[in-house]
């Protein structure tokens, strides 16, 4: 490099000689190529009065330095990049970044005084770790180690970051692997918890009918037992009675007092047809002794004829009973899973296929579909599944969740990838961003650690729930640029907290890749002639078909359309 080639003839060829005129007249044996001309006038610029005040002034400022880094061009940006891909999941902050520095290319730091600031970091990362110490804001590890900050510069982070920026916007970086996970995986329990309680709703729902029926069933075995005591007892004529009975207007779980069911009976017929009830009250009269054996014989044969009856009568109960129960169990099945009549359904075979595929073995055998989505899609791997009610609420156009939007960006990466235009477009996993995903801090920084893998000029597509509505956000990172698609009909604008989460965001790529210069604020667009959704479920669809429709035109040029 020129400069290294400058540097090297005046400490090697020029200073250790400038009393020696004779040696200096001549370019070094090493340096032939060099012309006289050239040698001289090189030799008379290094030995004028302002270079050597300016050579003594930067001696002096180097001498001051008690602790010199060895990163050469590459700075503290480059070996934070570095380290993350050979300390995968290791939380790398400052102290590390400092100690790293100093290193030589076998890991030995030569400098006594930097080896003992780097074995006192060593030992107050261990006590931290322990928790014997804690650490908070700009009083961290660097700081207990080498003293306070001085006023407008941040060490070990490079040039150009103030202790506001590191401190005030946390880097991606002082987040460990297992934080960011933990966060992915407590979002992904939130939502699937919600459909378990939904699920058990609908058990509860099962075992209220089932209780329903068993009670029932009690009730008919009860009435067929009266029969049996009381002769020519009629269960039909009671059935009215208890269902027409008046309603407790204090509560609908309170019983009935305890009492003779036969007394009680024969009193209310009483009240409605006297006549009826001495003709019942002749067939209760137990038989004298003395009457004669022709009567009884009659009697018997009368009571056996009536027991026939009755078993046939009870045969025919049971039957109906047992029709009714299946009938009530086909009802209940029918209400927990509606499988969406595909038959004569306008749709892709696929989506055909899929729908055979619950009605025939997901609803029956209570399974899921399992799906595993790449690192490649949000950055991080992660599983999740699908539920037969997600898959009949979306060919029924229902309201879905963010697990299947988060689905359907996975089939849109395979896409991306058959097109080969990864490298143009990118996903940000909206179980992240979107409401009670955590706090705005939290989500900005998922946001920017996907955002800084991106490549040049790609774009980001993040669909975003502010609260029981979609919308799609495409972040250009590079260009400070974020576009705003609502299907929502009206002149809508983002909310302050999307704009905050994805502000923040940029504001932190910019500090990881280090940009020069006083950054502008974020520049958002809201695109013109997007299409409306009808009512008020299609929002998730809509965005859904936003996304597919940019990413099926190669120029990306959806910002013209």
């Amino acid at each position: 490099k020129w400069k290294d080639f400058k540097s090297t003839i005046t400490r090697h060829y020029i200073l250790p000689y400038t009393n020696d005129r004779e040696r200096l007249s001549q370019p070094p044996e090493t340096y032939k190529f060099i012309e006289k001309a050239q040698w001289d006038a090189f030799v008379a610029s290094r030995l004028s009065k302002d270079f050597e005040s300016g050579h003594s002034q930067h001696a002096q400022i180097r001498e001051k330095l008690e602790y010199n880094h060895r990163l050469s061009r590459k700075g503290y940006a480059g070996l934070e990049d570095q380290l993350e891909e050979t300390m995968p999941g290791v939380e790398i902050d400052r102290s590390t970044l400092w100690k790293r520095a100093r290193q030589d290319k076998h890991g030995n730091i030569p400098d006594p005084k930097v080896a003992e600031k780097a074995k006192l970091i060593d030992e107050l990362q261990k006590q931290v770790s322990e928790g014997k110490v804690s650490v908070s804001g700009s009083n961290d590890v660097l700081t207990m180690a080498l003293g306070p900050e001085h006023p407008g510069r941040e060490r070990g982070v490079g040039a150009g970051i103030s202790p506001r920026q590191y401190f005030n916007l946390p880097k991606p970086q002082r987040m460990s692997f297992d934080d960011r996970l933990n966060d992915s995986l407590r979002v992904l329990l939130q939502e699937e918890n919600k459909k378990m309680e939904a699920k058990a709703r609908e058990e509860a729902l099962r075992m209220e009918a089932r209780t329903k029926q068993l009670v029932e069933a009690e009730r008919e075995h009860f009435l067929s037992q009266l029969s049996q005591l009381i002769p020519n007892f009629d269960p039909s004529m009671l059935k009215p009675r208890i269902s027409q009975s008046p309603k407790n207007p204090m509560s609908d779980k309170a019983s009935c007092s305890r009492g003779d069911v036969r007394s009680l009976h024969f009193e209310d017929d009483t009240a409605k047809n006297g006549k009826h009830q001495e003709e019942k009250t002749t067939v209760l009269v137990i038989p004298d002794k003395n009457e004669g054996n022709q009567d009884e014989e009659k009697n018997e044969e009368k009571k056996d004829e009536e027991k026939e009856e009755e078993k046939k009568d009870e045969e025919k109960k049971e039957e109906k009973q047992d029709e009714k129960e299946k009938e009530d169990e086909e009802k209940h099945d029918d209400k927990v899973i509606k499988v969406v009549d595909y038959s004569n359904m306008e749709a892709p075979s696929s989506l055909k296929i899929l729908c055979r595929y619950v009605e025939t073995t997901l609803v029956p055998q209570d399974k899921t579909l399992n799906f595993t989505i790449d690192k490649e899609v949000f950055g991080l791997e992660r599983d999740t599944f699908v539920l037969p009610e997600d898959i009949t609420q979306f060919v029924g156009m229902e309201e879905i969740g963010a697990t299947v939007v988060a689905v359907y960006m996975r089939y849109l990466h395979d896409l991306l990838k058959q097109a080969n235009m990864c490298s143009m477009v990118g996903f940000i996993d909206p179980a992240t961003v979107s409401a009670n995903s955590g706090t705005i801090a939290e989500r900005s920084r998922l946001a920017a650690a996907r955002l800084q893998k991106t490549d040049g000029e790609q774009i980001f597509m993040m669909p975003y729930n502010p609260g029981r509505h979609w919308i799609l956000l495409i972040v250009r990172a590079k260009r400070e640029t974020v576009y705003f698609l609502d299907p929502l009909p009206g002149n809508r604008v983002v909310d302050e907290e999307g704009k905050n989460i994805v502000n923040s965001a940029i504001k932190i790529y910019n500090s990881h890749i280090a940009r020069a210069g006083r950054h502008k604020a974020v520049i958002w667009k809201t695109l013109s002639g997007t299409p409306k959704q009808p009512s008020s479920v299609e929002c998730r669809y809509y965005v859904m078909r936003f996304m597919r429709d940019i990413i099926m035109d190669p120029s990306l040029a959806f910002e013209k359309k």
